[in-house]
Order: C-alpha cells, then structure tokens, then sequence
C-alpha cells in the first residue's frame, strides 16, 4: 500500500526517514500563525494584512489541554469497525506558541497524558483501502524532552 496524506498540504511525508513537521501560514505583517495552512486574511483583529505566507511549524510543543472520544463522530469521518477510543490533545507548539489539536497516538489514553507533558508530531493511518494508506499527524509523547531530561 502506498502512504498518502488524508489531507494534502497540512503536513510534510518525508521519504529520507526524517520527523514531519506541520505546514501553516504566517502573517507576512505582523506575524500571526495559523494552522491548517490557508490563504487570505490574517486572523489577528488588530491587523488588517491579507497576505499569509506558508511556512513550516515546530513539530514538538507542550500539551495544553487533552481528552479521550469514547464514541464513533458522525460522517463524514469514517470510523473503523469496531470503533475504538482514543485520546486528542491539543499541544501548544515550541517557537509559535499556537495551539494545535490533533489525535494522539495508538495506544496512547487520555489516562497517560498531561497538561504540560512534552509531545512530538507523528504520522498515523486514519484509514486504508485496496492501494493506499491515507496518514493523518498525530501527537506521541516525546520521550527525548521528557521531564527527566531537563530541556523544558
């Protein structure tokens, strides 16, 4: 099966085994990031500026707030049969400080998780079908920052 991104243009699939990073928009006036990437008006009241330029995000943050689904959401999404919980947190990245929701990794429950625990993007399968693999980012722990190692 061939990986494929569920949504194109939110995140990089790097084929040289490196980490993925998020894909947002900057302000080009005042600076103001934005995620999901998209084009148009900076989302700041107090600018006026309508030009937002793609740019790469932290992919490590801090967890902000965090919580578990413990039912299958409606269609569009497409759930797997069974459905299974999972955790979604949102992580307040590194150098932008912009809170940025997503689920969490296989496995990983919201009964694991705290607000302030470090966390890094990953890459998941939200679904599959006869040639491909459709990734979606997801939060994992981030055992290298984690509170052990002092880096904050």
């Amino acid at each position: 099966m061939t990986p494929q991104p569920a949504i194109e243009g939110w995140f990089t699939m790097p084929a040289d085994g490196s980490d993925p990073v998020l894909i947002g928009a900057r302000c080009a006036e005042c600076g103001t990031y934005v995620f999901p990437p998209r084009a148009g008006w900076c989302p700041n009241p107090a600018c006026s500026c309508t030009e937002l330029q793609p740019v790469e995000l932290s992919s490590r943050g801090r967890i902000w707030s965090y919580t578990e689904n413990q039912y299958a959401p409606p269609a569009p999404f497409v759930a797997p049969e069974p459905f299974e919980p999972y955790a979604l947190a949102a992580v307040q990245l590194e150098a932008e400080g912009l809170i940025v929701l997503g689920q969490v990794a296989k496995g990983v429950m919201a009964a694991d998780l705290k607000v302030g625990m470090p966390m890094k993007l990953d890459l998941g399968v939200l679904h599959t079908d006869d040639e491909h693999e459709y990734l979606v980012y997801t939060w994992a722990p981030d055992v290298a920052t984690g509170p052990r190692s002092g880096k904050q």
